[in-house]
């Protein structure tokens, strides 16, 4: 069967109902998390073999813009928002059985991922892997997994955002959007000395809650075009008042050796952006579904989304597979050289078709940890409380907490 052809099966057995602007743009969202953790990610080479976490945005400011376009987590939020509302709205039965089916499918596949890597790690050990290495590669498998743990808090949250949809409209998210405003004041302000670290943690959920609670107005039919502009014009107003007048950190992700950074917790430039994409993602919207009916462009769009939850949890793996091994036989320029010169950078992009290729080499195999578990047998019971435990020796590993 050529590519032709299946594209046109995919196609023709997608239902008419199918929002393909949402799925597309839930697959761009997708795609730029992996992209950006192998473009802005990087390694150093010890003398004694091992890897160590590096970023070219510590040597080059210039990056930081590309940040702002790879920085996509706005997008995802608020087409999860949107999701949400339609599949709550086709609830069979309570919110509590809704909100635990959503649940299992988003902890599967890390239960997968962290019980695999749990049971290499000493295998690798074993190998002659040095430990430095082991600690960076689990740490780099761990990172993009607190975003599951938020999403799993914001999706227990989508009743009440619905609420708040139907009374306030798009308006339901600026609380959202003031809560943190208040956090980096006092955080970034002038009483910035006498306000504990810890206090920064309070942005965690009203920050990325407020492009959910965006989608979730946008999928009650609460947010216009006029909204869409709204969002967009004063998103990106507020967003270079904010970098040119309160000079907040131009990455969107952390830079090492940096003292402030905009993304663990989120600050307020990170909502900014996320208002700003979601003017455009709304505007957009029709745009996108008519490009989408070409079945070339809409057959990977739908492969994306079926592997969803395994880009996420895996990508990481599939750099660390090819920079592991490669770290033995020392210095390859773009993998385990420094990124501090412009070939890295050229080297870097070289990669990323490697990296590309070893994802869908794994996700061939582990897309199985999307899949629902047995249940009701002695045999299943076994296999979820080992992979329970697994799951938890690794993030003591990987958080060192042992």
């Amino acid at each position: 069967m050529s590519v032709k052809q299946l594209a046109a099966r995919i196609d023709a057995r997608t239902p008419s109902h199918r929002d393909r602007a949402i799925d597309g743009l839930r697959a761009l969202a997708l795609l730029a998390v992996p992209a950006g953790h192998w473009l802005l990610g990087g390694f150093t080479l010890d003398s004694g073999g091992a890897l160590h976490n590096a970023s070219p945005l510590a040597a080059f400011g210039f990056f930081a813009p590309l940040s702002w376009v790879l920085q996509m987590l706005g997008i995802f939020f608020l087409v999860g928002g949107y999701a949400s509302v339609l599949s709550y709205r086709r609830r069979k039965s309570t919110t509590g059985a809704w909100l635990r089916g959503r649940l299992v499918r988003l902890s599967r596949p890390v239960f997968g991922v962290t019980a695999v890597w749990a049971a290499m790690i000493p295998v690798l050990y074993a190998l002659g892997v040095p430990g430095d290495t082991l600690h960076t590669a689990s740490t780099l498998v761990i990172q993009p997994l607190w975003f599951v743990g938020v999403y799993t808090v914001v999706t227990a949250l989508t009743p009440y955002c619905v609420r708040l949809a139907k009374k306030l409209g798009g308006w339901a998210a600026a609380p959202l959007l003031a809560s943190v405003a208040v956090v980096d004041f006092l955080r970034y302000g002038p009483y910035a000395d006498a306000v504990p670290s810890w206090l920064s943690l309070l942005n965690i959920v009203p920050g990325w809650l407020f492009a959910y609670q965006l989608g979730v107005s946008w999928g009650e039919g609460r947010i216009g075009k006029r909204g869409a502009r709204l969002l967009l014009v004063g998103g990106g107003v507020l967003f270079a008042v904010l970098l040119f007048a309160f000079h907040y950190p131009a990455s969107m992700v952390g830079v090492p050796g940096e003292a402030r950074t905009n993304s663990h917790p989120p600050s307020l430039l990170v909502l900014a952006l996320a208002a700003a994409q979601s003017g455009a993602a709304i505007l957009l919207r029709d745009r996108i579904a008519r490009f989408l009916r070409r079945p070339l462009v809409w057959a990977p769009v739908v492969v994306i989304n079926l592997s969803a939850m395994t880009i996420l949890c895996w990508h990481q793996t599939a750099m660390l597979a090819a920079a592991v091994p490669a770290s033995f036989a020392g210095a390859l320029p773009g993998l385990t050289t420094g990124p501090d010169t412009l070939g890295w950078i050229l080297a870097r992009l070289a990669w990323m078709p490697v990296f590309a290729g070893l994802l869908v080499l794994i996700a061939r195999y582990a897309r199985r940890f999307e899949a629902p578990w047995q249940t009701g047998t002695r045999a299943a019971h076994v296999h979820r409380a080992v992979a329970g435990a697994l799951a938890a020796g690794f993030a003591v590993f990987a958080l060192r907490l042992a």
